[in-house]
């Protein structure tokens, strides 16, 4: 039986849809290899939250949903998911990861070569999907773009791999693109296929983007905060690989010194010294300057979620996204 995270359980009316979206999907990546598509599907209902689809189904409600087009934006939900997992698993290819939500990943299972060619047959999934959803040309070319713009956020991340010299600027610039561009589309497309004004379809845009900035934030420095079994995945893995995520980057803003002996290690860092790096960034106030950081998005998007039009699910929207930007796993 197809469940939802927990999470959802307050909010029944968009766990109904959200189930709707699972179905819809697994529905989707049918295939004659039995063992991948089981893979694939034992994937999707490992109960992530679903944040995306979510909200784009919380931004539809802001307009007016008809019993006709709740099923097109059913199917824009759902791709957004799809398009989603199919970067997850090509994220686990590039770094090698040998587990995903506390089950082992598609790239571990199978090996790299079947791992590449199910993320590709997501991103197809994904685009059967949209073509249901919608025959906007102009959602199709933004679509498009946001599909570039996460690629871009990706190449942008590893052109600083091992880059002590990276700045908050080039940090942002990325989890805009990896991150923040899925949120902002979710939230845009939602407006957009509820017909919401043109203003809040275009303010949609706009808290998806500080949405998705400030959950990447949190991300990270969950990553030096927090255990395995808590997040359900690695943590520290990012800084062996030379990707220096916020807390580190405010550390080396501000006593490069301190950072470097330890950081020259590269992947070669050991379990005792990933200890000594989290101390010293406790040491220089990082992680509490990084949560200041990401609090400002946090509180930017929540203004601007309050000042939508009064509705019921703007209250769930603005509820939602409290608890998730304040979540500690």
């Amino acid at each position: 039986m197809i469940k939802t995270h927990p999470l959802w359980d307050t909010y029944p009316t968009i766990q109904a849809s959200l189930l709707e979206c699972l179905e819809l999907i697994i529905e989707k990546i049918t295939i004659e290899n039995k063992e991948i598509e089981q893979t694939v599907t034992a994937l999707i209902e490992s109960q992530g939250k679903l944040l995306r689809p979510a909200y784009l189904l919380l931004f539809s409600q802001l307009g007016s949903v008809s019993i006709d087009t709740h099923k097109k934006i059913i199917a824009a939900a759902a791709s957004t998911e799809v398009l989603h997992l199919a970067t997850l698993i090509h994220d686990d290819i590039i770094d090698e990861s040998d587990t995903r939500r506390g089950s082992e990943t598609v790239q571990s299972k199978h090996g790299q070569d079947v791992a590449v060619y199910t993320g590709d047959l997501l991103i197809s999934v994904y685009f059967e999907l949209l073509a249901e959803a919608t025959d906007s040309i102009d959602l199709i070319q933004l679509n498009t773009q946001s599909m570039k713009r996460v690629l871009m956020g990706e190449l942008n991340q590893m052109s600083h791999v091992y880059n002590t010299d990276i700045t908050y600027t080039d940090y942002l610039e990325s989890i805009k693109g990896k991150t923040a561009q899925l949120f902002e589309l979710s939230c845009y497309e939602g407006a957009y296929l509820g017909q919401s004004d043109p203003e809040i379809i275009e303010l949609s845009r706009s808290i998806g983007q500080d949405i998705g900035i400030a959950f990447q934030m949190l991300d990270d420095i969950l990553d030096y905060t927090q255990t395995p079994e808590k997040l359900s995945k690695p943590v520290l893995n990012d800084v062996k690989q030379g990707i220096y995520t916020l807390p580190l980057i405010l550390g080396l803003e501000s006593s490069k010194e301190a950072f470097l002996p330890l950081l020259e290690k590269g992947e070669d860092l050991s379990d005792k010294e990933l200890d000594s790096l989290v101390t010293l960034l406790h040491d220089h106030d990082c992680i509490e300057r990084a949560h200041i950081t990401a609090k400002h998005y946090i509180d930017k998007a929540l203004a601007s979620i309050d000042s939508l039009p009064d509705h019921s699910g703007k209250d769930v929207l603005y509820s939602l996204t409290k608890t998730l930007l304040t979540r500690e796993d």
